[in-house]
């Protein structure tokens, strides 16, 4: 699993351009996966043969795409002006090495240094706007020929292990949950699976609407991560849920309001099968789930979620026994919800 977290976190895939991380998907599901197909937008859909048919068609979904920049202009000093791909804070940018384009160009990302700031400056996180990206071009010439306007970048930032038991690095949303999902498929499964490696997640949930119009499911896990606050200062409900405590399953976030049966139930076969579990203490973000829930007539969706702390930076941390805990309840209550 850590190889694979890896290998999938090393791909490029901030949303819109996932292609890199769908092709190593496939290279991986050879032999293992019944069928597969590439829709429009770029969805992988794949089918799996279980032991046994499924009484209810079950989608499992996880999001190939990260968020990351793209280059809306190059001034004349060479330097590249960018805006976000998905939700990203200015102040995980600072000093942050990228990859740009499709030579993957290192730059670094600038901002006006502290020496120069005026009084009413000090103090304030610069706007996004402020930011460049510096390629080491001489001028607008040397950097166009290296990077163009709509090319993306990404953050330059390989997976590690740390600590007791964590992993580092970019992208762990929601590569974490491609490489179960991907688990998932090169496994025996007790009934058939459909599974969704959906893109453009981090720009309004677009490519989980169209795969599960096409799957037509009658229940749908969405594997994902969530925010951990699980730091120094953070106390109570404000840590929304901790690293090392297991599987998180929400109740409600900003976009889904989750069905309440499957949300005990999964508890229930966490304790009954000695899966650790939480849920978060907070109403916030959302995921592939406000797009699913919503398809065709509706679809009854459950979320589970890998703990992660700095969501959405070059540095994500997550425990590696969380991701074993979402793995074990994912493949539980899929087999659970075609069974029944």
């Amino acid at each position: 699993m850590l190889d694979t977290i890896r290998a999938l976190g090393a791909q490029p895939g901030v949303s819109g351009r996932e292609s890199a991380v769908r092709e190593y998907l496939i290279a991986q599901i050879r032999g293992y996966a019944d069928s597969w197909e590439t829709d429009p937008l770029g969805n992988l859909i794949v089918f799996k043969k279980g032991a046994a048919p499924a009484k209810n068609k079950v989608l499992l979904d996880a999001h190939m795409d990260e968020v990351g920049l793209i280059i809306t202009s190059i001034d004349g000093d060479g330097f590249l002006r960018f805006a976000p791909v998905g939700g990203i804070d200015p102040r995980v940018l600072f000093g942050r090495t990228v990859c740009v384009g499709a030579q993957g160009t290192v730059g670094a990302i600038g901002v006006k240094p502290v020496h120069l700031l005026k009084e009413d400056e000090e103090g304030i996180v610069p706007p996004m706007e402020q930011l460049y990206i510096d390629i080491g071009a001489s001028g607008r010439e040397e950097a166009a020929a290296l990077v163009r306007p709509g090319d993306v970048a990404w953050f330059r930032s390989e997976v590690t292990a740390f600590g007791d038991g964590m992993l580092m690095g970019k992208a762990l949303d929601d590569r974490v949950g491609c490489a179960i999902l991907l688990q998932m498929i090169r496994s025996e499964l007790p009934y058939d699976c459909r599974f969704s490696f959906s893109v453009q997640e981090e720009i309004g949930l677009r490519g989980a609407q169209a795969a599960a119009f096409s799957v037509a499911p009658d229940y749908a896990i969405v594997v994902e991560t969530t925010t951990a606050a699980d730091i120094s200062g953070v106390q109570d409900e404000k840590r929304v849920c901790v690293c090392g405590d297991g599987a998180v399953v929400s109740f409600m976030d900003r976009s889904t309001l989750y069905d309440r049966a499957l949300f005990d139930r999964a508890f229930e076969v966490a304790k009954a099968q000695g899966i650790p579990c939480q849920t978060k203490s907070m109403v916030a973000g959302g995921n592939n789930a406000g797009a699913i829930h919503k398809s065709r007539g509706g679809v009854r969706t459950l979320a589970i979620s890998v703990p992660c702390r700095y969501l959405h930076s070059p540095s994500c941390v997550m425990k590696q026994s969380d991701i074993d805990a979402v793995a074990r309840l994912t493949a539980a209550m899929a087999a659970e919800l075609a069974g029944c």
